[in-house]
């Protein structure tokens, strides 16, 4: 052993135009990693300003506010001696930066603009900001507020290297320049840089996280060094929510990893390390060679010692490599929405949260998933966690001694309020005995009740305004009197539990309103299958971005997990919407109304938005795909019905709850999916093209087998009727 370096990442959980709370934050950060004798501290992507402000990044102030609270953790008492590595927007030449400020002891090093802007998927980094140009530096003037500090004027502005007093080099790259082809990190290890750090605003899906760990992992493995991960934790305000799970590599190794999903506002990781270790490790000659053709960057000399030598403190210890830790889909499905519901009730000042019950699978998973987070609370209390016994006391309107001793049913009795919504001919005994053991179990403050007053006021009034009843499918109605009865009834839903929502807190005497939660699932929303405006309509919706598929997956682990044994009997129903009276020779089911399974809709939703396929070539890779269960003309027929229902409902994405985004093939609208929501339904082109191409195999397989096979005219009368 010889220079052994203690450094510091961290994630926050920042808040969109918090400026106090942000700031605070980041200087709490500081302070632990100062505490635990840290002499560099690196924190997520735009931290100061939290990174999803979307539009707000237009605005002046934003970038004026930004200095004025960087100029504060500066002169800070407690942010002395120690490098810090800030993000914030910067303006430079009149342009918008994505930044990193590098400062010591009051002044600014330098400023890291981002080379690489992400704006795909949820991302429009574009839309706010410019990319920088990698090696480009220039002079920047400080701001007032700064340049008063020590007098200050100007810094360098750029893709800089720094190196410390015993040449000991350090770099920064942001969040997506991670991902790029040609990531930064490596010119800069062939230059001797020995400390990278990344900070981020990166989001969770479900596995995701393995990709990102994959990246630095590689990324030390080949190029050595120290690679500090920064990212932010918790929703900012939009749908998103950032999954933290900051770590340290050190030559291919991890050393430390924060948590993935947490009700921590601040979170540091700390770790010492052996400077001289990375040199060994570098120790190729090929890489010399390499090293030896790359430009060189302009280097900034820091006036500061980032290591002690093992003589001066003979009890040091360098930080052992560590396991990595993941989450299986169905614990992330668990804690991930679970969080972001936390910190929306938390900020939002609400008194709670209102559920529509249904009996179903799908509300049945919503309320599960805040059951998780009346678990959480409770964990976060037993650990002591200040922020969240406040925040819980003034939620449940109790003490702190009650919060201290409540359990998660105790919490959930006072601010979640579920309702089952029936009638007597088409809710069944079954699914209303669910909903009632399910309120139980979690200890949610249950509602039972039927609407059919309701229900029946409304068609009484279409029909003396028509002159005319429609009728359900059963009792003789045409399809469009079935449909409209069906809305009517779901949507009679939206306005009684949005008017239980707003009124349940005063009749308990407390004061405020609860949020309404949704609970129609990604595959659902991707065919349409919900009615516009109905109980699906709400006001957050945690499992929106979730496949039916993996919400199966969740209910049996959250029996087993959370001991609650009747979520096994919402597993084993057949889906339904109840929303037809129930006969002795029917009963609705979703998967026959759509005319597939919500299987089959999942590789849908995966082959068009994460592969960017078209009607055509969807139909050609499920040729092949489901060859053992399917004809080529059943697969047509299915991938058409997909696309002719997906075009038709498309509208619905344009008012659908905001959901929590977990799944790659979200057709959330309002920024994920940006796909127009009035397209042409019958794809007649693409479909005379397949047909074409279904003529032809179907002769060729005729011939192979002797069959007399469909002349055109025949298959052209088929299609026609």
């Amino acid at each position: 052993m010889g220079r052994l370096a203690t450094l510091a990442t961290c994630q926050l959980d920042q808040w969109c135009l918090d400026w106090r709370g942000n700031t605070e934050r980041i200087i709490r950060s500081i302070q632990k990693a100062k505490e635990a004798g840290a002499r560099f501290r690196t924190g997520p992507e735009l931290e100061i300003t939290a990174y999803g402000l979307l539009d707000h990044y237009g605005e002046q102030d934003t970038f004026d506010h930004s200095w004025e609270l960087c100029a504060e953790i500066l002169n800070h008492s407690d942010c002395q001696d120690i490098l810090l590595d800030i993000g914030m927007p910067v303006k430079h030449r009149g342009l918008p930066f994505n930044c990193r400020v590098i400062a010591l002891n009051g002044k600014v090093l330098g400023i890291r603009p981002k080379l690489w802007l992400c704006n795909d998927g949820n991302y429009r980094e574009m839309r706010y900001f410019t990319p920088w140009k990698q090696r480009l530096v220039e002079d920047f003037v400080l701001p007032d507020a700064v340049q008063k500090l020590k007098g200050q004027k100007k810094t360098r502005f750029g893709d800089l290297i720094y190196q410390f007093n015993d040449g000991t080099r350090f770099a920064a790259e942001t969040c997506e320049e991670l991902w790029t082809p040609q990531s930064p990190h490596e010119d800069y290890s062939l230059l001797g840089v020995d400390i990278i750090v990344n900070a981020s605003g990166s989001h969770h899906e479900l596995r995701k996280l393995d990709k990102r760990v994959n990246l630095m992992l590689e990324a030390t493995s080949k190029c050595g060094g120290v690679y500090l991960y920064a990212n932010q934790q918790g929703c900012d305000g939009d749908r998103l929510y950032y999954d933290g799970c900051a770590m340290i590599m050190y030559n291919g190794n991890l050393l430390a990893q924060g948590t993935q999903f947490s009700l921590n506002d601040v979170e540091v990781l700390t770790v010492t390390v052996d400077l001289d270790d990375i040199q060994a490790f570098r120790n190729s000659r090929s890489r010399g060679l390499q090293a030896m053709d790359i430009a060189p960057y302009e280097v900034v000399e820091v006036d500061f010692d980032i290591y002690r030598l093992t003589e001066s403190d003979p009890t040091a210890r360098i930080t052992p490599q560590r396991e990595i830790r993941y989450h299986k889909p169905e614990e992330e499905i668990a804690l991930g929405p679970a969080c972001w519901l936390w910190d929306y009730l938390r900020r939002s000042k609400t008194a709670g949260y209102a559920l529509p019950l249904s009996g179903g699978i799908d509300s049945c998973a919503t309320a599960t998933i805040v059951h998780s987070m009346c678990r959480l609370v409770v964990d976060a209390v037993k650990q002591g966690n200040e922020q969240v016994i406040a925040d819980a006391k003034r939620i449940c309107g109790e003490d702190e001694d009650w919060i201290k001793a409540a359990t998660p049913q105790d919490i959930a009795g006072k601010m979640f309020v579920t309702v089952y919504m029936g009638m007597k001919s088409q809710s069944s005994k079954d699914t209303r005995k669910r909903a009632a053991d399910l309120a139980k179990a979690i200890g949610s403050y249950h509602i039972d009740c039927n609407i059919d007053i309701l229900f029946d006021a409304f068609s009484t009034l279409l029909g003396t305004i028509l002159n005319f009843k429609p009728k359900f499918k059963v009792h003789g109605g045409r399809e469009a009197e079935n449909i409209c009865l069906q809305n009517l009834q779901s949507r009679s839903r939206m306005v009684l539990i949005y008017a239980i929502a707003q009124i349940m807190p005063t009749v308990r005497g407390r004061n405020g309103g609860l949020l309404v939660l949704g609970s129609a699932n990604v595959d659902e929303s991707l065919r349409g299958y919900l009615t516009k405006y109905d109980a699906s309509s709400a006001d957050l919706n945690p499992i929106g971005g979730i496949s039916k598929t993996d919400l199966r997956a969740f209910i049996l682990w959250a029996r087993d997990n959370f001991d609650i044994p009747v979520l096994a009997e919402f597993y084993d129903a057949v889906p339904t919407a109840e929303l037809e009276p129930i006969t002795e020779t029917y009963v609705q089911s979703d998967e026959a109304d759509m005319g597939m399974t919500y299987e089959e809709l999942s590789v849908f939703g995966r082959l068009r938005k994460v592969s960017k396929y078209g009607m055509y070539s969807m139909w050609q890779r499920l040729v092949a795909d489901w060859s053992d269960k399917y004809t080529p003309r059943q697969v047509y027929e299915k991938v058409k019905r997909f696309h002719f229902y997906y075009a038709i409902n498309r509208h619905k994405m344009t008012t659908i709850t905001p959901a929590y985004h977990a799944e790659q093939y979200s057709p959330d609208d309002n920024r994920y999916d940006m796909r127009p929501f009035l397209i042409e339904s019958s794809f007649s082109w693409v479909s005379a093209k397949i047909e074409k191409m279904l003529g032809m195999m179907e002769d060729k397989k005729a011939e192979a087998t002797g069959e007399q096979s469909e002349t055109a005219d025949q298959r052209n009368g088929e299609k026609a009727s």
